[in-house]
C-alpha cells in the first residue's frame, strides 16, 4: 500500500513535469520550428513538434507551382507555429508561411546586395507572368522579360528556371517584382564593352539576324546592333531582305563603318565577295546573247538576274515588236529564264540593258515581204478605242483602222465602231507601210471606191447637174445630187443668180429641182461645192456667140426674145 502511494504522481508534480517539458522544447508561437511527419491521411499531412498535441496541415501546402508533392511519413520539415493549445486544445501550423518567411528572409538579402536569385514561371498573367521564387509568388513584366528580342508567345518559358534580379519589393503588400531584362542589360554591357575594343572598320564577325524590314536586317553582334542596309545585301537587285536572310540566323558580316560616339555600326554582306562588276568585260559583251532569270517587273520594265552576279532590265518597248506592248506580265512571269540580248552596259548605274523582241527577226520585215500597199485582207479586231480599232497584222504587228476610215459618211463612222466587238472578224485595206516608223495603216471605207471622188469623175468640174433641194437657209441651199450613194451639193447665196436683185434664198422651194454647175469639191466636208450664177453666165456666153455679138448692137433680152420666138 505503501509502495502505490510511493509510485503515484500529485496534481503540482504533473504541472512541473509538463511545465519543464515544454521549457525544454524550442517551440513557442510565431516562429519557425522543426517538426517530424507521422502521418499523411486525406490529404492532412500531421506534424509532431514535440509539444503536448500534434498540428495537422493541409498536404497542398507542401506543393510547389509545377511541381508535384514529394512528403512521406517521417519526413522533418520546418512549419510556422500559428499557436500552441488553442481552445480545442490542438497546435496550428502553416507550411506555407514557414516557407515564405524563410524565402522572404533570403530574397531581402539578395535584393539588398542586389545578387541574383532564380525563380520558376508557373502562370501566364495579363501584362506578364506569375513566378515562383523560392515559395513566394512574384511578378514579371513582359516589357522585363528579355532586351535582346521580342518573345512572341511566353509559353515556352513556363516552367523553366529563370535567372532574375529583384526590382521591388513590399513585404507588407506582399508585392515582389523581379526582371530577367535586367541581367540582359547587364551582360550585355560587358559584352559590348568587350566587343567594342575588337570592332574596325573592315572587321569580319557573326551575327544573329535579329530583325527584318523592308530597308535592311539588323543584325546582334553580342551586345550591340548594326544594320546592314538592302543594298548592301547582295551585288543584284532584291525585292525584300527577308528573300535572302532568315530571321534568327547566323550570319557572317563585313564592318563597314564604325561611329564609336553613337555605337552605330555599318555592315555589309556583298562586300565579303568580290564585285562582279570590277570584271564584267571578261563575263559579258554587248550584242551578246544571255540567260536571264525574271526577277521582278512593274508596268515600264522587266528586271532581270544574269549569271546570278548581275541586274538587267528590259524596257517595255524591248519586250515585244508591238507598237503598243500589252503589261510585261502578260509576256513573262516571275522567276522565268528567259534568253536576251545585252543592249549596252551601264557602268554608271550597274546594270546591263537587254532586249527580249530582239532574240527574234524583226516582223517589220518581213511585212513587207508579205504585203504591199492597197492590199487587203480578213483579220481579227485585237482592240477598241475611242478613236478607231487594232486589229492584228501578223504576229507581233497590229495595225489601226481610224474612225474617220470606217465609212465614206463620216456620220456612220461612230454607229460602226459602236457596232464592233473584239475579236470580231474584219476586212482591211492597206494604205500605207512605213517600215522605218513601224507603221502601217489601214482603212476599211478603201475597200469601196469614194462615191464622191466616182461623181466627180462623171461630172468634173463645171460639169452642168440637176439636184433637188431638201434644205433652205440664209447661207444657201442643199441640194441632193445622188440619193442612193449620198451625194450633196451646196449653193451659197451668192451664187443663187447672176443678178444680185435675185440673190435670195426665198424664191426657191424645197423638193423644187434646180440647174446649176460644179465649181469645186470640199474634201474635208466631202461636199460639192455648185452655183447656178456661173451656169447662167455660161449660158449667157453661148447665146452671145451663137446669135449675136456686143459690136451688133443687139441686147441680151432681144437676142433671147427672138431665140424664143423660134
Amino acid at each position: 500500500m505503501n509502495q502505490q502511494s510511493a509510485n503515484k504522481i500529485s496534481n503540482s508534480e504533473y504541472d512541473t513535469l509538463v511545465s519543464n517539458s515544454l521549457k525544454k522544447s524550442s517551440a513557442k508561437e510565431k516562429s519557425i520550428a522543426t517538426g517530424k511527419i507521422i502521418s499523411i491521411e486525406n490529404d492532412i499531412v500531421t506534424i509532431d513538434i514535440g509539444l503536448k498535441s500534434e498540428g495537422r496541415i493541409p498536404l497542398s501546402e507542401f506543393s510547389r507551382p509545377g511541381q508535384k508533392v514529394e512528403v512521406q511519413v517521417g519526413d522533418e520539415t520546418e512549419v510556422f507555429i500559428e499557436n500552441v493549445d488553442n481552445a480545442n486544445g490542438e497546435t496550428l501550423l502553416s507550411r506555407e508561411k514557414a516557407v515564405k518567411q524563410k524565402a522572404w528572409h533570403n530574397l531581402q538579402n539578395s535584393f539588398n546586395e542586389n545578387k541574383v536569385v532564380t525563380g520558376v514561371p508557373f502562370n501566364r498573367v495579363k501584362g506578364g507572368m506569375s513566378v515562383d521564387l523560392d515559395g513566394v509568388v512574384a511578378f514579371l513584366p513582359g516589357s522585363q522579360i528579355e532586351t535582346r528580342q521580342i518573345i512572341k508567345d511566353t509559353k515556352e518559358l513556363l516552367n523553366k528556371p529563370l535567372e532574375l534580379m529583384i526590382l521591388k519589393m513590399d513585404k507588407y503588400r506582399g508585392n515582389i517584382v523581379v526582371s530577367r531584362k535586367a541581367i540582359t542589360e547587364s551582360e550585355l554591357k560587358e559584352q559590348r564593352s568587350e566587343l567594342l575594343k575588337n570592332i574596325k572598320e573592315g572587321s569580319i564577325i557573326e551575327g544573329k539576324v535579329k530583325n527584318i524590314t523592308d530597308y535592311g536586317a539588323f543584325v546582334d553582334l553580342g551586345g550591340i546592333d548594326g544594320l546592314v542596309h538592302v543594298t548592301d545585301i547582295s551585288w543584284t537587285k532584291i525585292n525584300n531582305p527577308s528573300d535572302v536572310l532568315e530571321l534568327n540566323s547566323t550570319i557572317k558580316i563585313k564592318v563597314l563603318k564604325f561611329d564609336e560616339e553613337l555605337s552605330r555600326l555599318s555592315l555589309g554582306i556583298k562586300q565579303l565577295t568580290e564585285n562582279p562588276w570590277d570584271n564584267i568585260g571578261d563575263n559579258i559583251q554587248k550584242n551578246e546573247k544571255v540567260i536571264a532569270k525574271v526577277n521582278s517587273m512593274n508596268d515600264n520594265n522587266v528586271h532581270v538576274i544574269i549569271n546570278n552576279k548581275y541586274d538587267g532590265i528590259i524596257s517595255l518597248n524591248e519586250l515585244s515588236w508591238l507598237k503598243k506592248p500589252p503589261h510585261p506580265s502578260k509576256i513573262v512571269n516571275l522567276n522565268d529564264e528567259i534568253e536576251v540580248l545585252v543592249l549596252d552596259i551601264d557602268d554608271d548605274k550597274k546594270r546591263i540593258n537587254c532586249s527580249l523582241k530582239q532574240m527574234k527577226d524583226n516582223p517589220w520585215t518581213k511585212l513587207k515581204e508579205k504585203f504591199d500597199i492597197n492590199d487587203t485582207f480578213e483579220t481579227e479586231i485585237v482592240n477598241i478605242v475611242d478613236f478607231g480599232i487594232f486589229v492584228k497584222v501578223i504576229d507581233e504587228i497590229d495595225g489601226m483602222v481610224h474612225i474617220s476610215d470606217l465609212s465614206w459618211d463620216e456620220k456612220e463612222c461612230e454607229k460602226i465602231i459602236k457596232d464592233f466587238k473584239k475579236g470580231e472578224k474584219v476586212k482591211v485595206k492597206i494604205l500605207d507601210i512605213n517600215a522605218d516608223k513601224e507603221r502601217i495603216s489601214l482603212g476599211v471605207k478603201h475597200l469601196n471606191n469614194d462615191p464622191v471622188q466616182d461623181f466627180i469623175e462623171k461630172y468634173p468640174i463645171n460639169s452642168k447637174v440637176t439636184g433637188e433641194i431638201i434644205s433652205i437657209d440664209d447661207k444657201g441651199l442643199k441640194i441632193q445630187l445622188d440619193g442612193e450613194n449620198q451625194i450633196f451639193g451646196f449653193i451659197k447665196k451668192s451664187n443663187l443668180s447672176n443678178d444680185k436683185n435675185e440673190n435670195k434664198t426665198d424664191r426657191f422651194a424645197l423638193n423644187e429641182k434646180v440647174d446649176s454647175i460644179i465649181i469645186s469639191v470640199d474634201t474635208k466636208s466631202r461636199t460639192i461645192n455648185l452655183s447656178i450664177k456661173e451656169l447662167e453666165i455660161r449660158d449667157e456666153k453661148e447665146a452671145l456667140s451663137k446669135y449675136g455679138s456686143s459690136a451688133s448692137g443687139a441686147s441680151l433680152g432681144d437676142i433671147l426674145g427672138s431665140v424664143l420666138k423660134k
